[in-house]
């Protein structure tokens, strides 16, 4: 959440010439800066490591002036993704550009906007007696808006990114070493390592707070990457929430708005659930639209941009229950109101396309069915790449809230976790046998 952040005040000053940072990083939003690490005396007196248009920019700001500032050219737009960021800061190096080294997914930035180094044995605000803060910048704003992941503060040591991750060698990743054997050093820390956790497992105790938000597990994680929304599918109207897994309408905006998920389905079987959350439901629609449709922004909004308008998308109607696809409908199932937990299961091993509504699915339908397909709203088209899609009619605070296997509508845990025999991810309700959750790793069982 973006007015969620993590707090810690360092009693006594250590290595202030020498550190490491490494985190793991997926964003949910390129708007304004966010800040990653920050050491404040006042909103005048700072240090910060944040990202500005998703550049990363380390900078003292002393008396409202730089100090040093080091920023990349580099911008990090892909919002499915983690990101491991290593800064490395160590000013006992006698040459300037070795004083601060930037690295992402294990590479070090050398194309840089910024590049005004820090005098040499400069000790600056970070690891000071000051307040520190994850996810917070030093004008107590540039909230963090997104999820971290395995944040490790090193005092005294300048590290390279493989003490913390290592190539893939069969996909050529960047990936994660959960473990790293590092040494901390007396004010270092290791937080967010496997859920929520702001106690540090390094063994110093140097634990965090909440400083302020709610901080949200999730299931989502740099080993294992949950679909979202897309929010570069963006319209005028369309805001997005919790990570990228609530989409919501503004007001003034009486169009069909559509909205897809980062990741697509071409083969195997995955099951999500939605919460509908909407006022007016008559126009409302959910299901799946092909990549050929999603290519095309004139079919994701204006008159006739709702799910199941196209031939190649195939959407459940939310006033009548019927199916759609080609802007035709049929009967199917039962409508759906606000408050209602939606389910899909898309068998594109059979080319079927399931729906269901709390914990039923329609038209008595079977997802383990196979080539039979039992009760399915559809045979969809087959060889084509298909995205989980919604879509609502214009007015304000209007919503759906996705879990793709995090466990969560918007902030709100489910209530009752289902069975899951794939093992991955946490629903509402039972996972039907053969799928899994919409992930990296479902995408590769």
């Amino acid at each position: 959440m973006p007015s969620t952040y993590l707090s810690r005040t360092v009693s006594s000053a250590s290595n202030r010439r020498t550190w490491t940072l490494s985190a793991w990083i997926k964003r949910s939003s390129a708007e304004g800066n966010q800040s990653i690490l920050t050491s404040r005396t006042d909103g005048s007196n700072y240090s910060t490591i944040r990202l500005e248009g998703g550049k990363l920019h380390i900078f003292d700001l002393v008396s409202s002036s730089f100090n040093y500032q080091i920023k990349t050219n580099r911008q990090l737009r892909d919002f499915n993704a983690y990101y491991h960021i290593v800064v490395a800061f160590d000013t006992t190096q006698s040459t300037a550009s070795n004083r601060v080294k930037f690295y992402i997914n294990g590479e070090q930035e050398t194309s840089l906007a910024e590049s005004s180094y820090p005098a040499q044995n400069y000790e600056g605000f970070i690891n000071r007696n000051r307040d520190h803060y994850i996810g917070q910048g030093g004008n107590l704003g540039d909230k963090f808006e997104g999820s971290m992941s395995h944040i490790h503060f090193i005092d005294g040591t300048a590290y390279t990114p493989s003490s913390f991750g290592s190539t893939d060698s069969t996909t050529g990743e960047w990936k994660i070493n959960t473990s790293p054997s590092v040494t901390y050093g007396t004010n270092g820390f290791f937080i967010l390592k496997d859920g929520n956790s702001v106690t540090d497992q390094s063994g110093n105790s140097n634990n965090f707070t909440v400083g302020g938000g709610t901080l949200t597990k999730t299931e989502d994680n740099p080993s294992n990457v949950f679909a979202t929304m897309n929010p570069l599918n963006h319209y005028t109207g369309q805001t997005f929430e919790a990570g990228n897994t609530v989409v919501k309408t503004i007001s003034g905006n009486a169009v069909h708005q559509q909205f897809v998920s980062t990741l697509g389905i071409s083969s195997g079987k995955f099951y999500w659930e939605l919460k509908n959350h909407l006022a007016t439901t008559s126009s409302s629609r959910i299901g799946i639209s092909s990549e050929n449709v999603i290519s095309n922004p004139a079919n994701l909004t204006g008159s006739d941009g709702h799910v199941g308008d196209d031939p190649q998308s195939y959407g459940y109607v939310a006033s009548s229950g019927n199916k759609e696809t080609n802007n035709s409908s049929s009967s199917y199932g039962n409508s759906f109101t606000n408050g209602d937990i939606l389910m899909v299961a898309l068998d594109m091993d059979n080319n079927k396309l399931y729906f269901g509504k709390n914990g039923t699915w329609q038209n008595s339908g079977d997802p383990t069915s196979g080539s039979t397909g039992t009760g399915s709203a559809f045979t969809v088209t087959s060889g084509l790449t298909y995205f989980p899609a919604c879509s609502i009619l214009g007015g304000g605070g209007e919503s759906y809230q996705f879990n793709f296997g995090n466990g969560y509508f918007n902030t709100t845990a489910v209530s009752s976790a289902g069975t899951n025999a794939s093992g991955n991810g946490i629903f509402e309700y039972d996972v039907p046998t053969g799928y899994t959750a919409l992930s990296t790793k479902g995408l590769n069982l």
